[in-house]
């Protein structure tokens, strides 16, 4: 008789991009980072680090199968605008990004989360990461590393 076997729901979800777990542990963050921080423009770059360093080290510690590229914008509060846009090409049922904001008194925060899975389902046998050759439907492609 086939073995009958039953799909975990907790086990499935630690495969997925989702997007409140990823923005709890951004802001978290964020929050480490600035907390009552008062803008000052000398600071940006290395609270911009330390908010991509801390976040990707909670990220990781998720254990989920992805790859994330963080961007972050620190500006001050003096009424401008900001405008920005990204475009991706991927897997939509498996890759996912999203957006977290955060504001005091003198500054905005905006992080940026952009995941791409490391699953690849279907991928031929011949398909090698991080070296020379790729296969996709029977042509080779080369790329030096």
């Amino acid at each position: 008789t086939p073995a009958i076997t039953t799909m975990d729901p907790s086990k499935e979800q630690t495969k997925l991009f989702v997007a409140d777990d990823i923005s709890t542990v951004v802001s978290s963050a964020i929050g480490s980072v600035l907390g009552n921080a008062s803008f000052i423009s000398d600071k940006t770059k290395d609270w911009s680090n330390s908010i991509i360093q801390s976040s990707l080290k909670g990220l990781q510690s998720l254990n989920r199968p992805y790859k994330y590229c963080l961007t972050v914008t620190i500006m001050q509060k003096n009424g401008a605008g900001l405008v920005s846009a990204a475009s991706v090409y991927w897997d939509p049922s498996k890759d996912g990004a999203c957006k977290v904001s955060w504001e005091n008194e003198t500054m905005h925060c905006v992080v940026a989360v952009f995941g791409v899975s490391t699953n690849v389902d279907g991928a031929p046998d011949d398909l090698v990461f991080g070296d020379a050759a790729v296969a996709v439907e029977g042509a080779t492609t080369v790329a030096e590393t």
